[in-house]
């Protein structure tokens, strides 16, 4: 690991992006097609069980997502290692992060079996429909800390841009869990139909496999295990700022669903097929953000602030010219979609959404590839400023929407579209040209993220 050679991206740049992007799109996009399969599988079973589906889905993604930081930390801490040649000390911050992992992992699943039909309600579920999401939570919270050690051990991967291995570990436990949904939903033999419960079971053993196959490849690349917990108070440092900000994502998509859920239960199994497109687009868009990651924080653990700045530019653009690919897409392919993943029931809620959904996909890149620009220069507290902005005036304008109007649900995406401009604009002024305190003004600014 020594960064005295020169790297592909500065004599290939483009071509070096795009091999790094993707294999990280093709790991990043596996889940939610496993999610779009749950989803046609559960919506054969009726409008309820979808809208339970739906309602435990985001309320899980939301708490799972609040620990990102045990990936995205470990990214950036593992690449500016790899940049400037300390492999031990990336070994150490990548079994660290398996540890408290594993450790949150369990607190989490104990804790929150107490919360989840508040959880639930809070979403706008009721009846038959909490029924079904409490029966899906319960499940699925059981594969928790396998699911945050995956993150920290496809963290570690991407920091030595190994994006190959996490490729192939999605695609190994996605396809086992659409293996399973077919088995543990509908039954065969003398297995019996579950339902949803088997949607959730098929997770969780889906998950727990691919935890085992994350810790086994980052021992192939770094060695035995080694525990060391001096790196914990810096790891948990990057938390606190990675936790505020993912947790006040969390609360807009948990308010923008409750609000769709009190609009019409029809709206609310809409949103549930809407938002696993939009989750789809956004894990594509974030191919990008992942290899810029690694890239500036190799290039600022190497000190090559120019190249960083290169990687920069190069990502924004690719990733724009992405976002507009993804509009037409989904303008074009609605009529595809419709009969596939949304219920009669939903239909009239569908098409008014679906458009703005597609058209704030530019604005998703821009905000997307932003982000993991900024994790690569550990520029954390900002983002959780931005994002509490863009939350603070999102949960506003829901606030605002009259739930009885006919286009009350398409104002709830035209709402988010103004929440995701504004993590956009601040997210490439903070580079361009470089606003408040920003690592991005020059070399020295950059390298005073000390390691």
């Amino acid at each position: 690991m020594s960064s005295a050679r020169p790297h592909p991206f500065e004599q290939r740049p483009r071509r070096t992006l795009l091999a790094l992007a993707v294999p990280v799109l093709l790991s990043l996009i596996a889940e939610p097609v496993t999610g779009m399969v749950d989803t046609a599988f559960v919506a054969s079973l009726g409008t309820v069980p979808l809208a339970g589906l739906g309602v435990g889905t985001i309320a899980l993604s939301s708490i799972f997502w609040i620990f990102n930081f045990l990936g995205i930390g470990t990214q950036t801490e593992v690449a500016l290692a790899y940049g400037a040649g300390r492999k031990d000390q990336a070994r150490e911050r990548s079994y660290l992060a398996f540890f408290l992992a594993a450790a949150f992992g369990v607190v989490l699943c104990l804790a929150a079996f107490f919360v989840l039909t508040p959880a639930a309600r809070a979403l706008g579920a009721e009846g038959e429909v909490l029924q079904a999401a409490r029966e899906y939570m319960g499940i699925r919270l059981m594969g928790a800390p396998a699911v945050l050690m995956i993150m920290a051990g496809f963290g570690t991967l991407r920091g030595l841009q190994c994006m190959q291995i996490p490729l192939v570990i999605a695609v190994a436990l996605n396809l086992l869990n659409i293996l399973l949904d077919r088995l543990l939903i509908f039954g065969w033999g003398p297995v019996p139909a579950f339902g949803i419960a088997g949607a959730a079971w098929a997770s969780t053993f889906s998950q727990w496999f691919g935890a085992g196959l994350s810790f086994w490849a980052v021992g192939r690349q770094l060695g035995a295990p080694m525990l060391r917990f001096r790196g914990a108070p810096a790891l948990l440092r990057v938390g606190g700022d990675l936790f505020l900000r993912t947790g006040l994502l969390s609360l807009f998509l948990l308010f923008a669903t409750r609000v769709a859920n009190q609009i019409d239960p029809g709206a609310g199994a809409a949103h549930q097929s809407i938002r696993q497109v939009w989750f789809f687009t956004a894990l594509v868009l974030d191919a990008f953000a992942a290899s810029a990651q690694s890239l500036v924080g190799y290039f600022l653990g190497a000190n090559r602030f120019a190249v960083a700045k290169q990687v920069a530019a190069l990502a924004c653009r690719w990733s724009l010219a992405t976002g507009f690919v993804l509009t037409a897409v989904m303008l074009l392919g609605e009529p595809l979609f419709l009969p596939w993943f949304v219920p009669e029931e939903a239909r009239p809620w569908f098409h008014g959404a679906w458009v703005w959904a597609a058209l704030s996909q530019p604005l998703n890149s821009l905000s997307f590839v932003t982000d993991g620009i900024h994790w690569g220069t550990r520029d954390f507290a900002y983002l959780r400023k931005v994002m509490t902005l863009a939350t603070i005036c999102g949960i506003g304008l829901l606030l605002l929407i009259p739930t009885g109007h006919p286009q009350a649900y398409a104002w709830v995406w035209a709402v988010t579209g103004a929440w995701i401009f504004l993590r956009a604009l601040f997210g490439m002024l903070r580079i361009w040209p470089g606003i408040g305190r920003s690592p991005w003004r020059d070399a020295d600014g950059l390298g005073s993220h000390e390691g």
